[in-house]
């Protein structure tokens, strides 16, 4: 076959026009200019092909060669994808700065995403034997990528036939055939990792409904506004109102077996703290390193803007392919308004006709096709296994306005919306989730799950909880004018109780060891503690007690320093709290 080689006609920033390719075909890889820039074809119009670059373009100049390859841009999927660190273009950040001694990525530099020196002890799957039928997702053996991540090695999606020959247990390189199969007259070499197109989702059996929840740490979320495994939640907020801090949490803390941190233009000394942090943090549940478990795609803003799309559809590729081994996948993209201004740039680079606010008319399709990939699903292959991808992806809004366009598309592909309030932000409110704006329809999915584990407390709990806190909201225009002691006694108390709500139970400290992360058995505790308070002090107001009265109570400045307990102090703790309460307002009735 001839070489498929144009030349650079415009250049235009990331864009560049080229002719004189023959047969181009959306969305495969160039390579531009003397330094072999990555590129990939966007559109063809006529005799021109414009081209998305993803490496600075500075220097180019027209004439200069284009070099198709025709073949779409994908991801390597294989052992040692845990604890890397990936740009928008799956390079190994860490091994590019062993090699060039320098900070910054250089532009044209290629390396494997995989490392092909190492080598991996591979075991073979003892229920796999020579002759036997093998399709799509069968697992024929596995590597021990970490000590929490037992890496599958499965047979590709785009390969089925007879298993002609498997190899021994043994160390292997990802490049090594670990397995043959025949299919009619062609073999396929199966190695230990494959290349899938990061566009195209990765095929499964069934997609199935969510129900169970994802258990991330966060009260507001577990408890108020749930999210489901297999799930997908919008994080949209103003500068300043804690999404990277928030984002970061989750990714810390869900119980999830896989985290996928994608900075998708994020700056710099973010992305930075992120990774210091995870290389110091501890996986709470199993006493490991947090790194051992997770896998970062640093794409900062001092990149290419192209380059920002990639970084978003690689992560989502590597986090279906843990999927498909079985295993429960969160991933974060912090932000995809830095995606949308990069779909805005080249688009007006490209002299489209511009929707609202300049934004191209393709940006919802291009988010659906970013969140419709979350799901739980059962796998492809054998033996019968499912995993999920949980999606969490935060909106930078310019203003917090959340009529802007990259909030309201966005909403129309999410089941959960954790809307961050800058006047919570301002008075130290954090996470600054505003619990009269948030939603989550995932709640009557995984509400048997919350309720078989407390015995239905969690439900009831729940609503009492968002009643109060939606009287508290209704109540505040009649404080601003009259002042609280205008309220009959009844609505004292619910400010009152509403306040020990956000203070005591859904304010939560990132920073506190204890605090950061609380369990989702604390947090019933905690519901628990609050809602019996309550209802002794509904009881007490009913006999014609003060709040003024039950302000004093020491069992009230109890609830407050509950969450800064470990949940085995915590339950060391109640019974004093029980204690202290009965006798409180115990002695405050016969009075």
């Amino acid at each position: 076959m001839s070489e498929r080689v144009g030349k650079i006609y415009r250049i235009a920033g990331p864009l560049v026009v080229a002719t004189d390719i023959p047969n181009p075909m959306m969305y495969e890889v160039v390579y531009v200019g003397k330094e072999g820039l990555i590129g990939e074809v966007i559109a063809v119009r006529g005799e021109k092909i414009y081209i998305q670059v993803y490496e600075e373009t500075t220097g180019l100049t027209v004439g200069e060669k284009v070099e198709a390859t025709g073949r779409p841009l994908s991801a390597e999927l294989g052992p040692g994808l845990i604890g890397s660190i990936y740009d928008g273009l799956q390079r190994p950040e860490k091994d590019i700065a062993r090699l060039l001694n320098d900070i910054f990525i250089r532009r044209g530099v290629k390396l494997p995403s995989l490392d092909r020196s190492r080598k991996w002890y591979f075991v073979k799957e003892r229920s796999v034997n020579v002759g036997d039928k093998v399709y799509p997702g069968d697992i024929i053996g596995y590597v021990n990528e970490t000590p929490l991540v037992k890496h599958y090695i499965m047979i590709p999606p785009n390969v089925k036939g007879e298993l002609k020959w498997i190899a021994d247990d043994g160390d292997y390189a990802v490049e090594d055939t670990i397995a043959v199969v025949s299919s009619g007259q062609q073999e396929f070499n199966v190695k230990l990792y494959h290349i899938w197109p990061i566009r195209i989702p990765r095929p499964y059996v069934e997609k199935l409904n969510p129900v169970e929840p994802l258990v991330t740490g966060i009260r507001v979320i577990d408890h108020v506004f749930p999210i489901a495994k297999g799930g997908k939640a919008a994080v949209p907020g103003g500068f300043g109102t804690g999404k990277t801090v928030l984002l970061q949490e989750l990714t810390k803390w869900s119980h999830a077996d896989i985290a996928i941190y994608v900075g998708c233009g994020e700056r710099g000394n973010e992305m930075s703290d992120a990774l210091t942090s995870f290389l110091k943090l501890m996986d709470v549940r199993r006493g490991r390193p947090m790194m051992e478990r997770s896998v970062f795609i640093a794409n900062t803003s001092n990149m290419p803007v192209a380059a920002r799309e990639t970084s978003v559809f690689l992560g989502i590729t590597i986090a279906e392919y843990f999927r498909d081994m079985g295993y429960d996948v969160i991933i974060v993209a912090d932000s995809t308004s830095r995606w949308a201004e990069a779909m805005r740039e080249i688009s007006g680079r490209m002299e489209e006709m511009p929707g609202e606010e300049g934004f191209p008319a393709y940006l919802a399709s291009r988010l659906s096709e970013f969140y419709e990939r979350a799901g739980k699903v059962k796998a492809l292959g054998k033996p019968e296994r499912f995993g999920s991808v949980t999606i969490f992806g935060a909106v930078s809004p310019p203003g917090g306005d959340f009529s802007e366009p990259v909030v309201r598309n966005t909403v129309r592909y999410v089941q959960s919306f954790y809307a961050l309030d800058y006047g919570l932000a301002t008075r130290r409110h954090f996470p600054a989730i505003n619990w009269l704006t948030s939603y989550s329809m995932y709640v009557d999915f995984v509400k048997e799950y919350w309720d078989k584990v407390t015995d239905g407390k969690w439900s009831k709990y729940r609503l009492t909880m968002l009643r109060i806190l939606q009287r508290e909201a209704e109540l505040s225009d009649i404080v601003r004018l009259v002042g609280p002691e205008a309220l009959p006694e009844e609505d004292k108390l619910v400010l009152e109780i509403a306040r020990i709500i956000r203070e005591g139970f859904l304010q939560q400290s990132a920073l506190d060891p204890v605090d950061a992360y609380s369990p989702p058995e604390k947090g019933i505790v905690m519901m628990e503690a609050i809602m019996e308070f309550y209802k002794k002090a509904l009881e007490a107001v009913s006999k014609g007690v003060s709040v003024s009265k039950i302000r004093e109570f020491k069992s009230r400045y109890m609830l407050y320093q509950l969450k800064f307990y470990s949940i085995d102090d915590l339950k060391k703790l109640i019974p004093q709290f029980l204690e202290t309460l009965n006798q409180e307002f115990g002695s405050l009735v016969k009075h």
